[in-house]
């Protein structure tokens, strides 16, 4: 009887070791030790990454899990995901199923809800499924653009290698180091010119102000100037000049007469030949007009 009743023990240890076994298989999964919740069908085209005991997750809360896929080989776009849900949750008309991984290769379902809350959807229906464009999605399509970017990434490497060989370039940067060379120095005199035009400057503000003080003085005595007095005289100035035009305009008066008697100017002109002819013969002759001896004889 204690035979039979140690080998009673065993098995039921070893029966035991086996319940254990498959529910920490189960818990490991991330499948519900009691009961798999509510099921709905997810149908997809490609499950590339997703396996039974992936979680499903909603707006980043864990929410489910993957509880086995069907891949039905007459229909091979057509496969089919059981996706067990807390039975707290209800999906709306339009929830969709995405497949999503990260950076280390972690896959997930995500479920996107639809738009109208109020429309639920049972248990055991079904919903779409399809792979979310994420970042990797994203970086996959590059892939071909960048390809076809490769030659002419190429070719511009090229023609700047040629470029950075030219020994103009090396010319260019020398030139461009006596330039920086220069401005360095023009800087420096600018600076220094600066210096002495601030040690200058109270010297110069000073002539300033004396020439300040100077136009002030003469716009004060410009001020004192009796304008009316000084406009009275040269109104009466201008006043007796034109009556002395008005003189020489007239035909009386001696300025009038010698100005507009022609007559008067050809006597005139006469007399001054006459005179000059007299001149000339009184020195060339004196003797006719001069008569003069010591012993009172008359010459001839």
């Amino acid at each position: 009887m204690k035979s039979v009743k140690k080998e009673v023990k065993i098995a039921l240890v070893a029966i035991l070791g086996i319940v254990l076994l498959y529910f920490g298989m189960q818990f490991l999964k991330g499948l519900t030790l009691v009961g798999s919740g509510n099921k709905y069908y997810a149908v997809f085209s490609d499950v590339s990454g997703l396996s039974a005991s992936s979680p499903v997750y909603a707006n980043g809360y864990k929410v489910g899990v993957v509880e086995a896929i069907d891949y039905d080989y007459s229909q091979p776009d057509h496969i089919v995901a059981v996706v067990g849900l807390d039975k707290e949750l209800r999906l709306t008309r339009g929830t969709r199923a995405e497949i999503s991984s990260d950076l280390l290769g972690n896959v997930k379902l995500e479920l996107k809800f639809g738009e109208n809350p109020s429309d639920i959807l049972s248990v055991g229906d079904t919903i779409s499924g399809g792979m979310q464009q994420g970042a990797m999605g994203k970086a996959a399509e590059m892939v071909p653009q960048i390809q076809q970017m490769l030659p002419k990434l190429d070719s511009i490497l090229a023609s700047v290698n040629a470029l950075l060989a030219d020994p103009t370039i090396a010319k260019s940067l020398h030139n461009v180091e006596n330039i920086t060379a220069s401005l360095t120095n023009t800087s420096q005199q600018l600076n220094a010119l600066t210096a002495s035009l601030n040690r200058e400057m109270p010297q110069m503000m000073q002539k300033a102000n004396g020439v300040l003080t100077n136009t002030e003085g003469l716009t004060q005595q410009l001020n004192q100037v009796d304008v009316a007095a000084t406009m009275q005289k040269v109104d009466a100035t201008l006043a007796n000049v034109q009556q002395l035009t008005n003189a020489l305009n007239s035909k009386e008066g001696t300025l009038g007469l010698l100005m507009r008697d022609p007559s008067l100017y050809t006597h005139l002109s006469n007399t001054m030949r006459d005179a000059d002819s007299l001149v000339i013969d009184l020195k060339r002759h004196p003797k006719r007009y001069v008569h003069f001896s010591v012993f009172g004889k008359k010459d001839k």
